[in-house]
């Protein structure tokens, strides 16, 4: 698959980098604020400034802002950047734009895992953890992973990659909405709601777990940034500069898989924000260097999340609509853009 100079990794300003990364923290502070005022409960800033500085108490607003909002946009911060960053990996080891987790199968191969463990548990072993939970997450994303590997080692079209992607992700689909059916448990009928994608009810134990797993992986994508700029640039060249080709991909492969795993195990599969953050990240920045692309898609994913999952509580209310269902509706269009831009050559 060609790389190089069709690839669109090219040097950018610093100054631009700069005006990039304050835009990003902006929005991404105003979002926050947003998150936590924004709601069927309307929280004024003064009241938020309260809540925010003294938690103890046992109004409506302080329970609303610690025990549902706070968690909440903390998880949909979170997620929404290592959907981001394992788009920007997955993009990076398959040399292919509109690669991404959602696309290529690996969400969906998590989810089937996922609900595998939830029906085998029922009646048996009680409660799962969340570590459990996402181990399950984990072994179902390398399996797609490896299903996807095997594709791509046989053939250098990129149309044929993300066929064999949708394909394995309908497989898995399938599989889980057959388990779900003939699931007689209320907990696991519940698992339906779970695999539309929202970041609704989630947990301070969760939010822990999430920003170990995300943040870890954030460390070492960053600690892999000089190797990625020149993977980028192909296999041959990576080797030339002393890159060890096989170990780059070995990581690549678990972080990606480890980030899909965690999105997946908490809030279900989240659609298309994988492949459109990273595209955005690209041009908000001018530039395509992974020490400065790698903070930035995780940036941005968060702000995109943030943003959608606001959208998803409010557009509709009392309703609230998958999160996912916004992210589609948003990020469907950027793939579309992408694939138009590749048929005319600025995209490779």
């Amino acid at each position: 698959m060609a790389r190089g100079q069709g690839s669109g990794w090219a040097p950018g300003g610093g100054a631009r980098t700069c005006v990039a990364f304050a835009l990003l923290l902006v929005l991404l502070a105003g979002l926050l604020v947003a998150n936590l005022c924004v709601g069927s409960v309307a929280i004024p800033l003064g009241e938020l400034a309260r809540v925010l500085t003294h938690p103890e108490g046992t109004q409506t607003a302080t329970q609303v802002v610690w025990g549902i909002r706070l968690p909440r946009l903390l998880a949909a911060g979170l997620l929404g950047g290592a959907l981001g960053l394992a788009g920007l990996l997955l993009q990076t080891l398959f040399a292919n734009p509109i690669a991404g987790p959602f696309v290529l199968g690996i969400s969906s191969g998590a989810k089937l895992c996922v609900a595998m463990l939830l029906v085998s548990a029922a009646g048996t072993m009680g409660a799962l953890s969340a570590w459990m939970t996402m181990a399950a997450a984990f072994v179902g994303a390398l399996i797609a992973m490896v299903l996807v590997l095997a594709v791509s080692a046989r053939t250098t079209l990129a149309s044929v990659l993300v066929v064999a992607g949708v394909m394995i992700g309908y497989l898995c689909n399938a599989a889980t909405d057959l388990l779900v059916t003939f699931a007689s448990d209320a907990n696991i009928v519940n698992l339906r709601n779970w695999s539309l994608g929202s970041f609704s009810g989630t947990a301070w134990g969760e939010v822990g777990i999430m920003a170990l797993v995300v943040l870890a992986c954030l460390a070492c994508a960053l600690a892999l940034a000089k190797p990625m700029g020149a993977y980028a640039q192909g296999e041959a060249y990576a080797q030339s500069v002393g890159v060890d080709v096989r170990r780059f991909r070995v990581a690549t492969i678990l972080l990606s898989s480890l980030l899909a795993a965690c999105v997946t195990a908490f809030a279900g599969p989240i659609s298309f924000v994988g492949i459109a953050v990273p595209h955005l990240a690209r041009r908000l920045l001018a530039t395509a260097r992974p020490l400065a692309l790698v903070p930035a898609t995780f940036l941005a994913g968060s702000v995109f999340c943030l943003a959608c999952d606001l959208v998803a509580r409010n557009a509709f209310a009392p309703t609230e609509v998958s999160v996912s269902t916004i992210t589609a509706l948003v990020g469907a269009p950027m793939v579309v853009w992408v694939l138009l831009r590749r048929e005319r050559g600025d995209v490779a």
